[in-house]
């Protein structure tokens, strides 16, 4: 090979070498260009998970007119709740939590509970939207939307009975189980209500029911007032006790015979009165006397088994929320639509 041969062939390979190097630039621009195009879609199919916002406790107070007695529309053994203008002129619920409560939880994560409670979305879960803390004071700032509870529609309205005959019952019932399915198995990490009772169940005006007040049970857990008959025994057992699973469904099967009765739950007689009818199928004493009873009462029945084998049994021979939520959702179907 001559020395010109040398020449030319030590070009081609320099050529060669150039070629694939620039080749290689532009296969590594267009992979660049082509994966933020795909993590964007793929981020757009993502349901966006909403975490509640931090308030001055002057943006509160201005909110709630001073806490302004006339603004309370409701009170309850954790707190008081007021009607509220945000900032943003939307109409929101302020719980104030009772300042006993937040004393004996002073060193508590208050904060990042709340924010983790407040990525629950669920048609049949209360909103959180925000939350204050300062010395002394621990709030919540929860969605509004015109709601009356569950327990003044079956027990303080007299008008409350007729508007929610059966079907609404059932469909009240059948989207409790869905909120606190969601709650148990939908959220990571899993939410325990820990006072399911039917005043912490809101209706709206559709008579959805909605969850509220849920994973709140940190801020009282031994407090037995407004607890007696809506959590189960073992809830006060010193070793293994307190707020679960179990005891949440324990709570909504309270909820099915109040629902069934038009009873409150009377610090535990409604249990003790109404499982022994059930067992005997006695129903035309069992069912809320105000309400005719309908032609197919098949659907009731198999409500109040329901009811039954929620707050007939130990904590570890109860029904999942999951099971329940599976009857009642083929019962809505069935009976409402």
């Amino acid at each position: 090979m001559t020395q010109t041969d040398d020449i030319a062939y030590d070009s081609i390979l320099v050529l060669l070498s150039i070629s694939l190097f620039i080749l290689g630039i532009v296969l590594i621009v267009i992979i660049c260009r082509k994966k933020p195009q795909k993590l964007d879609q793929k981020q757009l199919e993502l349901p966006a998970k909403f975490c509640a916002s931090s308030y001055q406790l002057t943006d509160i107070d201005a909110a709630t007119d001073g806490f302004n007695p006339r603004r309370i529309v409701g009170k309850g053994r954790l707190g008081t709740v007021y009607a509220a203008i945000s900032p943003s002129g939307e109409l929101v619920a302020v719980k104030r939590i009772h300042p006993r409560l937040v004393l004996s939880n002073a060193g508590f994560g208050f904060a990042s509970i709340i924010k983790t409670l407040s990525l629950a979305q669920h048609p049949n879960v209360v909103p959180i939207i925000g939350y204050s803390q300062a010395p002394g004071e621990r709030i919540i700032v929860m969605e509004f939307v015109g709601m009356v509870n569950l327990d003044f529609y079956l027990h303080e309205n007299s008008d409350g009975a007729s508007l929610l005959d059966w079907n609404r019952r059932l469909s009240v019932a059948a989207g409790l189980a869905r909120g606190i399915e969601y709650l148990h198995q939908g959220m990571a990490p899993n939410i325990v209500h820990g006072a399911l009772k039917a005043s912490n169940i809101l209706l709206d005006v559709k008579f959805v029911a909605k969850l509220c007040d849920y994973g709140l049970s940190f801020l009282a857990p031994k407090e037995m007032t407004g607890l007696v008959g809506h959590v189960d025994d073992e809830y006060w057992a010193e070793k293994g006790g307190g707020a679960c699973k179990e005891s949440d469904v324990y709570g909504f099967g309270v909820v099915l015979l109040e629902l069934l009765t038009g009873r409150r739950s009377e610090q535990g007689l409604l249990v003790r009165w109404a499982l022994p009818l059930i067992k005997a199928k006695r129903f035309s004493e069992l069912l809320d006397p105000r309400l005719v009873i309908p032609s197919d009462i098949k659907p009731l029945l198999r409500l109040a088994k329901v009811a039954s084998a929620c707050v007939g049994n130990y904590r570890k021979d109860r029904p999942s929320i999951s099971q329940v939520a599976s009857i009642l959702n083929n019962l809505e179907i069935e009976v409402c639509h």
